[in-house]
């Protein structure tokens, strides 16, 4: 599969992935989650029996040139960034008030229909 399928193989195989990076439109994502209940006493309650991502990445051409698959136990070992990405502007930026100021003027006809 890898270097020689293309995105029409992958879908003819698998179907349309589950999500397509936001960031690199040559990378998919497969998931696929099983859950169980847990017991009929524990009505509703459910467990994740199986938990799997096929990551698919794709070159320039649409070739198929690296898979990855994890599962339950990988997902478990990934190390997510602590960090939060803080926006570009503050409230007391230009920006801030630009977007302020439009959206205000956006909502301006609703608010005079609800006061009447």
């Amino acid at each position: 599969m890898v270097n020689k399928s293309n995105k029409n193989d992958v879908i003819k195989i698998l179907g349309e992935p589950s999500s397509k990076s936001n960031f690199d439109k040559n990378i998919w994502f497969y998931i696929e989650q099983k859950k169980q209940n847990k017991s009929i006493i524990k009505l509703g309650k459910q467990f994740i029996e199986e938990n799997n991502v096929l990551t698919i990445k794709f070159d320039a051409k649409g070739i198929v040139n690296k898979k990855e698959f994890l599962n339950k136990d990988d997902l478990k070992e990934i190390k997510f960034a602590k960090g939060e990405t803080v926006p570009a502007y503050t409230n007391n930026s230009f920006m801030y008030d630009f977007l302020s100021s439009f959206r205000d003027k956006i909502n301006a006809p609703f608010k005079k229909k609800n006061k009447k």
